[in-house]
């Protein structure tokens, strides 16, 4: 066949379908299996290959998704992607492109990622690849890293790269789609760019009408509808006539690469080929939506008064009650807010055990208080539908602002009972938020994460921090200070990072409360100088040093924050207000 650059520019490519629920269903087995069938059943795999091709697919993709050393040792997976690449080549002889194809490769503890794929690309290169199709990614890690390799070895290679995004636009990891798009089209090692799977056709219709102006090679390969399980087995009952008019429709709007993945058949493909001869539809003229589809952001005395070089707002943080009563605590809130506190943070389930929601209690405080509040949003006990529910439900309450952080792990003596899921790290809910900030969200929220100033290696904390503000932080609460390391590495802090800071302070009110924080609560480091000075002390005496101690170190690190994050000890709120106080006159 001629060369696929000028294939493409007289010629739309189409593609093969899905693999592995193809062969799942041909077999009645899972579709785990698929990849051992280029050892244990090649015909089998020959057969489906030479399926789409008389279906009219002039590209198919090589039975390797899912091959990794991680997931089959290095000799198992050498062969299978071997005899795959193989199968393929003998299957499209001279009419058709052969993709090496790569899936996502999911990180394991400390796993070199990009060694992992480029094992994968040194084999292919080996067996002589050309086309190589990287799909399903729902992240632009390693992508210029991998583009460069392959174009280092082989540099008339082309690659196609491919992500899969959930039809609000945006992938599992949470990224905006939009952002994944342009920085692949970006790449000029990157030869064409796409969307496949999770997505049926209809949903691709609309992503492509976020997207805008779309690249001159662009791929769309959709899920043949929605997946049912029957008899413990998932199948796809997408309709093929359904299936080529939607993808006739994405043709019209620019993509000039066309397949299927999970549940489309050769039918489908058959279908696909029939209505891209018949009259093209009218094509759509694509504008793209806002970069920030949102209204003005809501007046917020707290950031108002972060920003102004004269004013140290306080936050204050309240832990929800364990139980329904809600008395003592709102009791507490009207005290701090009588007391002049400018927000109140609620924790989201501290210690990872379960208190009233952080949201719920977050929107009570606005709604009768009329209380600045910002909830704790953690990265635990949600996936993302259940992220991007929570934070409409909060925009349409009038919460502006949320603290992400990744949470703390549910104790091991809980597991048994309770799961822990985990759809994030912080870095990546801080891009999720503010994906959904530029997208969904009538009005945007202000994203602050959490800084840890008591870790040993602050400069990799800093490091994370950077990445938490390109993501979308605009500024951070720190654990408290309660030692001399912690003063330096808030000084370097405010060297380092351009968001805004707001200093921890935990008043410590007894002896066995600072044992106790220094040897159990993670990110909390007190000076054994303090520790000593409550020896003996009784709550009188504990919360006079607490008083003491927290006004001296507010005034030692006033320099380097723009204000004060006070976390009330056993709800003595009471004594937070008094130290607030003294605060205040002492800065006078």
């Amino acid at each position: 066949m001629k060369d696929i650059r000028a294939y493409l520019q007289e010629n739309t490519l189409l593609f093969d379908g899905g693999m592995g629920t193809y062969y799942a269903a041909r077999n009645r087995t899972s579709h785990r299996d698929c990849e051992w069938a280029n050892l244990t059943a090649p015909d089998e795999v020959l057969g489906i290959h030479r399926a789409y091709l008389d279906a009219g697919a002039r590209a198919i993709k090589t039975n390797t998704y899912a091959l990794n050393r991680l997931n089959f040792g290095e000799s198992e997976c050498a062969a299978m992607l071997r005899e795959g690449w193989r199968i393929a080549r003998r299957a499209a002889g001279e009419e058709a492109f052969v993709f090496a194809d790569i899936g996502p490769i999911d990180p394991r503890d400390d796993t070199d990622l990009l060694a992992e794929y480029l094992f994968v690309i040194d084999q292919f290169l080996l067996l002589g690849a050309q086309y190589f199709l990287l799909e399903t990614l729902s992240t632009d890690q390693f992508l210029h890293e991998i583009a460069a390799a392959i174009k280092a070895r082989c540099p008339e290679a082309f690659l196609l790269v491919s992500f899969a995004a959930q039809p609000d636009g945006f992938t599992r990891d949470g990224r905006l789609i939009r952002e994944l798009i342009r920085t692949a089209e970006d790449d000029p090692l990157i030869d064409a760019v796409g969307l496949n799977c999770v997505s049926g056709g209809r949903q691709m219709v609309e992503l492509l009408k976020k997207l805008g102006p779309l690249p001159g090679r662009f791929a769309v390969m959709p899920n043949a509808g929605y997946p049912t399980v029957r008899a413990n087995r998932v199948f796809y009952d997408g309709d093929p006539g359904y299936f080529a008019m939607q993808m006739a429709t994405l043709h019209a709007q620019g993509a000039t690469i066309l397949g299927g993945c999970c549940g489309t058949a050769p039918e489908h493909i058959a279908a696909t080929r029939d209505a891209l001869l018949l009259p093209a539809p009218v094509r759509i003229e694509l504008r793209g939506e806002s970069a920030h589809k949102t209204e003005a952001q809501r007046e917020d005395p707290f950031w108002t008064a972060l920003c102004d070089p004269d004013r140290r707002p306080f936050a204050v943080e309240l832990d929800p009650p364990e139980g329904a009563d809600v008395t003592r605590f709102m009791a507490g809130a009207r005290e701090l807010r009588d007391a002049g506190v400018e927000a109140i943070t609620v924790a989201d389930c501290p210690v990872a055990r379960a208190r009233i929601d952080s949201s719920l209690t977050a929107c009570k405080l606005k709604r009768e208080l009329g209380m600045n509040a910002l909830p704790h949003l953690t990265c635990r006990d949600r996936n993302l539908n259940a992220t991007q529910a929570l934070l409409l439900g909060l925009c349409s309450e009038g919460i502006d602002k949320v603290l992400v952080i990744t949470g703390d792990p549910v104790p091991a003596a809980s597991r048994d009972e309770v799961k822990s899921v985990y759809n994030f790290n912080s870095r990546k809910l801080i891009k999720y938020v503010d994906g959904l900030n530029q997208t969904v969200l009538p009005a945007p929220f202000r994203i602050f994460a959490a800084l840890n100033v008591n870790v040993r290696n602050f400069t990799v904390q800093l490091d994370l921090a950077r990445q938490k503000e390109e993501a979308g932080a605009l500024g951070f609460f720190t654990q408290p200070v309660l030692s001399e390391q912690g003063l330096e590495n808030l000084l370097l802090a405010r060297e380092t990072l351009q968001g805004k800071l707001v200093g921890g302070i935990l008043p410590i009110v007894s002896y066995r409360n600072a044992l106790f924080l220094n040897s159990e609560i993670a990110g909390i480091h007190v000076d054994e100088a303090i520790i000593a000075r409550y020896a003996g002390a009784d709550r009188v005496r504990g919360e006079a040093l607490a008083e003491e101690i927290s006004v001296d170190f507010a005034r030692r690190m006033a320099p380097y924050v723009d204000g004060f994050y006070l976390i009330t000890p056993f709800g003595r709120t009471a004594l937070v207000c008094r130290i607030i106080g003294e605060i205040r006159e002492k800065g006078r």
